[in-house]
């Protein structure tokens, strides 16, 4: 057991004065019982002596004069630089497809578009604004024409059209244009108002360039070209419309 002082009359016989909010000082009879205590102050010496040994090579140790350490600066750069390179990394890393597969490129303009289905009960008109049904003019080779004239198209498309296949031209907004002059098959000219036709086909017009539909007599699309370059594109399948 330990010799407590004299009632906080003073510290023991052969002890300093010590500071009054240390308390009650208590004197171990055996010096083994401090053993833990020694232990733990030894390993606060080695902690405390490695961190200003590191400090001290890191140049992050005050100076005499009171100015800021001159590894601190130095620190701080090497912070930055590696934060800017760690975000760097993360931008441009390569990441791989989830699917594996190289990425789809589209062409524009596309020669074939997603498939549709029936042509529906569509009501054009005609010169005289009276309604046409659309699908009392099947089989039908049907040229959408409300973003450019495209005489040559429609001469060449009355040229090859083969007998009882109607080829129709329609325009946009209630104006119907008049068709080009042209030998072979009539041209039908029509109006979509409500503009029903491209709504449908999920093609917008293109300055300068037609879009053909091709509708056999079930009302089953054949060929859909969002933008006609040349009737041989669609040649071949004049033939199933006379089928």
């Amino acid at each position: 057991m330990g010799i407590p002082d004299a009632e906080d009359h003073g510290p023991p016989d052969g002890l300093p004065d010590l500071p009054p909010e240390w308390g009650r000082v208590v004197v171990p009879d055996d010096a083994s019982a401090l053993a833990e205590e020694a232990r733990q102050l030894r390993r606060e010496l080695r902690r405390s002596r490695r961190r200003a040994t590191w400090r001290r090579r890191l140049g992050l140790t005050p100076r005499a004069d009171g100015r800021p350490p001159l590894g601190l600066p130095v620190l701080i750069l090497l912070v930055a630089v590696l934060t800017t390179l760690g975000g760097l990394a993360a931008v441009t890393w390569p990441r791989s497809s989830r699917s594996g597969a190289s990425p789809t490129v589209i062409p524009y303009p596309a020669a074939t578009p997603a498939k549709v289905g029936p042509l529906p009960a569509l009501d054009l008109v005609d010169a005289e604004d009276s309604p046409v049904p659309l699908r009392a003019l099947l089989p039908a080779v049907i040229l959408l024409v409300d973003a450019c004239t495209c005489a040559d198209q429609v001469a060449a498309a009355a040229g090859a059209v083969p007998p009882g296949v109607s080829l129709v031209t329609v325009a946009g907004g209630r104006s119907v244009r008049p068709a080009p002059s042209a030998a072979g098959a009539p041209v039908r000219a029509l109006a979509d108002p409500a503009g029903g036709l491209r709504a449908y086909l999920h093609q917008p017009a293109r300055p300068g360039a037609a879009t053909v539909l091709l509708v056999d007599r079930d009302g089953a699309v054949v060929r859909v070209l969002p933008v006609l370059n040349s009737i041989e594109e669609y040649r071949a399948d004049l033939a199933r419309l006379a089928g």
